[in-house]
């Protein structure tokens, strides 16, 4: 059984024992978490579809870190004219396992 779920904006498509990185949420690592976006549930023929979640559907997951993604570097230059710019962002996330889709 899966279920796609939603988080900062984007969807993901979990199973249980999953590992994924979510945008953060603030929780200790070890804790639990709770997640009621759920879009869609089930498996094949018996997939169910909200609109646009599903209502009394969960899924459960444990904290495994808190953390920052890689460094990207944002670079823009226009030729012959004297510009540049450099930027550099890091994004935070919480890294989380699945234990549990109910629904």
């Amino acid at each position: 059984m899966y279920a796609v779920i939603e988080n900062g904006g984007k969807q993901y498509r979990v199973a249980v024992g999953d590992k994924l990185r979510l945008e953060k949420i603030e929780a200790e690592p070890g804790s639990e978490l709770t997640l009621d976006r759920v879009l869609m549930l089930g498996e094949g023929s018996d997939a169910r579809v909200g609109t646009p979640t599903l209502s009394g559907a969960l899924v459960k997951a444990t904290v495994l870190t808190q953390g920052r993604a890689a460094k990207v570097h944002i670079f823009k230059m226009r030729r012959r004219k004297h510009y540049r710019k450099q930027q550099g962002h890091r994004q935070y996330f919480t890294e989380v396992r699945i234990t549990g889709i109910e629904g």
